[in-house]
Order: C-alpha cells, then structure tokens, then sequence
C-alpha cells in the first residue's frame, strides 16, 4: 500500500510541476492574444478530456511532461496570417511566452518553501552553523591538511565562512578536484587544499566519509535512550539518560563521531567515559559488527540516542519569503554548479535522476512520514525543471527564445526549412537523452547483474 500510495504522491508531484509549467505558457499565451489549441499533460495519444473555447484540455498517454499547442507555432506548420497566430506576434511577446513556463516553476518553487516555512521549519542546528569538526579521521584526505577536531572551516573551495550544510553540499559539486581549504586553529588561520578524488559517484559519496571529517553536531555529549538486547551496549550496563562524552579519552559530541573512531579502530576494546546522575564513569566496552541499516556491516554499540538539536518554528510571511529565497537561490547555485560540472566533466552525467529516481526519493520520504521533505523535493524538481526548459537547446524553450534572440539581430525569420530540420534533431536527441535517462534509473536498481572480469 506504501508503495501505491507514493506511486499516486509521485503523479500529484510530477503533475503539479507541469501543470504550473505549461500554465504559465497558457496564461502569458492567452494575454497576448496568441490561439492556444491544445494543452496536454502527457505526451503522445490522448485521453481524455475537454474542450473549451479553442483549445482541447487533454491527459495523454506518455506521463513525463507535457505541452502547450499554440496556432502557427510549430517550425513548417501552415501559416495564414491570423492575428491569433504565434508568428503573428511580435518577438518580444513570443519571448515572454517561451520564459513564463520556467518563470512559473520559478514562482512555484518560491511559494512552496515559503509556505512550508509558515507552517513548519525545521533545520539541524549543526547544518546551519559554522563548520566546526569533531573528529577528524586519521589518514583521510582531511588530516593531511592538518585540521585537527575543534577547528572550523573558514573557506571551502569559493565559499567563505561555510555552514556545513555548503560543505558537504560542495563536496559533491567538486567531486575530483582540489579545492581551496582554510580553517581557524588555535586562533590562526591556516590555508590549505584538499583533495577530492573519488572513485565514488554524487550519487553514492558520502561527504564526510571523503573528507574523513565529522561535523560538531551538538555541544554535549551523546544521551542514551535506550539500548538493544544482546548487544555490546546492553552487556556493558549503559542505560537510559546515560551522557556519554569520550570514548579512549578522545572526546566525541555525536553518534557519527562515535561511529567514525569505532571504524578507524577496526572495532577494538574501547573504554567509554560517561556522565550517570553527575559522576563520571568509565566502561569497557568492545564494539561488534552489526546491520548500519544500509545493508553495510559497521562496528556499533547497540543503542538508540536522542538525536542532535533542531530548529522548529512558524516564521513570518517576511521571514518566510526571505528564507525561500536563501534556499532557492541556493539550490539554483548548486544546480548551475552541478551542469558547470558535467560540461567540465568531473560530475558523470549517470549521476541524473528521471522518474523512477525521483519516485525512489518520494518514496523514502514517504516512509518517513516527511511531507515537509517532500515539498522541499517539489521546490527543487521545479527549480531543475525551470533551469533545464532555459537551456538553449531547440525544442526547449530556451532554445525558441534563442531563435528569436537570432532572429532579432539579423531582422529576419530563419529559414523555416532549416528551423524544422534543426527541431527534428533535437527532438530526437531529446528522446535518447530521456531514454538514458530512465535506463540509468533502471541501472542503479540493480536489475542488472554486474560483468565480472
């Protein structure tokens, strides 16, 4: 039933982004005068649906998109002269027309966040401080810069003063490359670089683990809640409200810290410092492999722990728009970091998710329980969406406002021939790129058994 349901989220989302998409091109169509004969959500054969005035509102057969049909738009379509008509508009009004389909994914991705922050914002403290880290894992490419635990990050890569959150986030951006790396030590500043080569892809690299280095969570120590049967925790007599604050002496403020030491020691005895009713206490301790809940064995303890403060809270209508934008323009910059990437190909393309990896993510989400991390993913598929349909490729709608950007200059229309040639390729490179697309979905499903030297 989880999976029918997320199935059923998926098209509500995927609906809703192309519906606000080929909107704004219908409603910018309709107030410059310009005969809208269909609009479609979904490609291909039709239907169902109606028809009002002169255009056929329709649900086709192929749900990944979806258009507008405007009269006399199409590249070799028979023209009449017809004020309704595309072409009998001038250029300035067809541009308004190709931009107001991504400016309404814009405009969309800006509302969603906007209203989700009224109701309910939520952010890990650690996310949206400074840099600092807790445990640096030794022999990781972060220890050779000499960053020790309690310095902060001054400058990753371009970003001065990071939060973790642009940390981490960067760190996948520049996969393969050696950024820029300075931190506070001891009250100076050391400059630095690090290195970022990975035979990981976006996809599966986990920032910190690269780096080598765990972000200071919280200032305290780890509180136990509880522990688990038969487990190294339960065997060493930890209990509920227990703080534990060092493991071997080295002093740790998170479970990921805790973990990181664990695996470095290759699971070896430990003693655990913890604080119990304002005495110290120390317990031996050896740790054992155990499920980490990804279907990797890790060294753990056994125990749950309440987790690393939030922020909760109800913004203003001006907070919230304000937070909205910090996060779209955020979002937008990494996206445009992220193509930048692929162009200068240290980012594999094969790290693109279509439709089956986005239903993958709702799904998660959708097991969580998480409608706020949902419509933060409808907030960032609409800032993609927006940003690709801008792309100057034909077919695109950047690509019709390049045309008429061209056609601007020379002051005259481009050959229609050429101009329906031109589409018809790149109608069809979109097809292979879409296929690709989806088969790369299918791939990281592992349906595939792997060759074998």
């Amino acid at each position: 039933m989880s999976v029918l349901y997320s199935i059923l989220v998926f098209g509500i989302v995927l609906g809703v982004m192309v519906i606000v998409h080929e909107f704004g091109h219908f409603a910018a169509a309709k107030l410059c005068g310009i005969r809208v004969e269909v609009f479609s959500i979904g490609f291909g054969k039709r239907l169902f649906g109606f028809r009002k005035g002169d255009t056929d509102y329709r649900v086709a057969l192929i749900p990944l998109g979806g258009y507008v049909k405007m009269a006399g738009e199409n590249p070799g379509e028979e023209t009449t002269g017809d004020p309704g008509e595309f072409t009998s508009h001038p250029r300035w009004q067809r541009m308004i027309v190709a931009i107001a389909g991504p400016v309404a994914n814009f405009i969309l991705a800006l509302v969603l966040m906007a209203g989700l922050y009224m109701v309910h914002h939520e952010v890990d403290e650690y996310l949206t401080s400074a840099a600092t880290a807790d445990y640096i894992s030794p022999g990781s490419i972060a220890a050779r810069t000499g960053i020790q635990p309690g310095d902060t990050i001054v400058r990753f890569a371009d970003i001065e003063n990071p939060t973790w959150e642009q940390v981490l986030n960067h760190t996948v951006v520049n996969l393969n490359q050696t950024v820029r790396f300075d931190y506070m030590h001891g009250g100076e500043r050391v400059q630095s670089a690090i290195d970022l080569t990975t035979k990981d892809t976006p996809e599966t690299v986990r920032p910190d683990t690269l780096m080598g280095v765990v972000p200071l969570m919280q200032a305290n120590g780890v509180v136990v809640s509880a522990t688990q049967p038969d487990t190294p925790a339960a065997h060493a007599g930890l209990q509920p409200k227990d703080q534990i604050v060092a493991i071997d002496h080295l002093q740790i403020h998170s479970v990921p810290a805790l973990l990181a030491y664990m695996q470095d020691q290759s699971g070896k005895p430990a003693e655990l410092t913890i604080r119990r009713d304002g005495q110290s206490i120390r317990i031996a301790i050896t740790p054992t492999l155990m499920d980490g809940g990804d279907g990797r064995k890790t060294y753990r303890l056994g125990f749950e722990f309440v987790p690393p403060p939030v922020k909760v809270d109800r913004l203003s209508f001006t907070e919230a728009a304000k937070a909205s934008w910090a996060f779209n323009k955020e979002k937008t910059l990494l996206i445009r970091d992220v193509i930048r990437g692929m162009m200068d190909r240290h980012i594999s393309v094969r790290s693109l998710s279509g439709p089956i990896g986005i239903w993958q993510v709702i799904y998660q989400m959708f097991s969580l329980h998480s409608w706020p991390l949902i419509i933060g993913l409808m907030a960032y598929i609409s800032l993609n969406l927006g940003i690709f349909n801008l792309l100057p490729f034909p077919i695109l709608d950047g690509g019709m406002i390049l045309f008429l950007l061209i056609e601007s200059v020379i002051r005259r229309d481009v050959n229609q021939q050429f101009k329906e040639r031109v589409y018809q390729v790149a109608f069809v490179c979109i097809m292979v790129f879409a296929a690709f697309v989806i088969f790369n979905d299918i791939s990281k499903l592992g349906l595939f058994p792997k060759l074998k030297p």
